[in-house]
C-alpha cells in the first residue's frame, strides 16, 4: 500500500505543483527571446510601456505613502512618462519618491513572482492590479495614450482573473513578475545619468533628484538603487521557489493519504 501511495503522490504533485516553476522558466526564456531576437523590441513595446506604468505609479504611491499627493501620470506613446506629484517631507521625502520609482518595479515583480507560486494567489493578484489600474485610469492618468494603455492593462488583468483559469493566471502572473524584476536592468543606463530625455524634453533623472535631495553623487545612488532591486529580484525568487516546494510537499502527502 505504501508502495502504490508513493507512486500516485510523485505523479500527482508534479502535474500541479512543479507547473509554476515551468511557467517561470518559460517567462525567463520568453524574455530572453524578446530582447536577443530581431525586431524582438517590437513585440516587447507593451512590456516596455508596462514598466514605464508601474515607475511612475511606484513614484506616485511613494508620495502618498509619506503624506504628500499623487496628482497626474502621463504615458507617451515613446515609452517614456512622467508623474506629478507633491512630497512634503522635505529633502528626504523627495529622496525616497524619487528611488521608489526606480527600486519599484522589482518590488512589484517579486511580488508577482510570489503570487505567481500559486494559482489561488495568481488570480488574487491580478485582480487587485485590474482594481488598482482601474482607480489610477480614473484619478491620475492624464492623456489619451495612457488612458489607452491604462485602460487595457485593467481590462485585460480583470477579464484574466475574472475567467480564465488558475493555470493562465498563473502563467501570465509570472511573465509580468519577470518582466518587471527585470525592466530596471533592461534600462540600466538610466541608473547612471543625471539627465533624462521624454517627449515633453529634457529633466533632471531620479539618481540626480536623489543626489541633489541628500549627498553622495547621482551614480552612487544609482549603484544602490540596482542593489536594492537585485535583492527584491533574489526574494521573489526565493519566495515563489519556496511556496511551491511547500505546496509541492503538500500536495504529496495528501496524495499519500488519499491512497491509503
Amino acid at each position: 500500500m505504501s508502495n502504490g501511495a508513493g507512486q500516485l503522490g510523485e505523479s500527482f504533485a508534479p502535474r500541479d505543483a512543479n507547473r509554476a516553476r515551468w511557467f517561470l522558466l518559460g517567462a525567463v526564456m520568453v524574455t530572453g527571446a524578446l530582447y536577443t531576437l530581431p525586431y524582438g523590441w517590437y513585440v516587447a513595446y507593451p512590456l516596455v510601456l508596462l514598466s514605464t506604468y508601474v515607475h511612475e505609479g511606484a513614484h506616485g504611491l511613494a508620495a502618498i505613502l509619506i503624506g504628500g499627493q499623487f496628482d497626474s501620470l502621463v504615458i507617451h506613446v515613446d515609452g517614456s512618462g512622467l508623474a506629478s506629484i507633491s512630497t512634503g517631507r522635505g529633502q528626504v521625502g523627495v529622496a525616497f519618491v524619487a528611488g521608489a520609482g526606480l527600486v519599484g518595479p522589482a518590488v512589484g515583480g517579486a511580488a508577482l513572482l510570489t503570487l505567481a507560486s500559486r494559482p489561488t494567489l495568481a488570480r488574487v493578484g491580478l485582480g487587485m492590479f485590474a482594481v488598482l489600474s482601474a482607480v489610477a485610469l480614473v484619478a491620475v492618468v492624464r492623456n489619451i495614450f495612457g488612458w489607452g494603455f491604462v485602460g487595457l492593462v485593467a481590462a485585460g488583468c480583470g477579464a484574466t482573473a475574472w475567467r480564465g483559469t488558475g493555470q493562465v493566471a498563473q502563467a501570465v502572473v509570472a511573465f509580468l513578475g519577470v518582466q518587471l524584476a527585470l525592466s530596471v536592468f533592461s534600462r540600466a543606463d538610466y541608473l547612471f545619468t543625471d539627465v533624462a530625455t521624454i517627449s515633453t524634453g529634457r529633466h533632471p533623472s531620479d539618481v540626480a533628484n536623489m543626489a541633489a535631495a541628500l549627498w553622495l553623487p547621482y551614480w552612487f545612488w544609482g549603484g544602490l538603487c540596482g542593489l536594492l532591486s537585485v535583492a527584491a529580484l533574489a526574494s521573489g525568487i526565493w519566495a515563489f521557489l519556496s511556496l511551491s516546494r511547500t505546496s509541492l510537499e503538500r500536495q504529496n502527502r495528501r496524495g499519500t493519504v488519499e491512497t491509503l
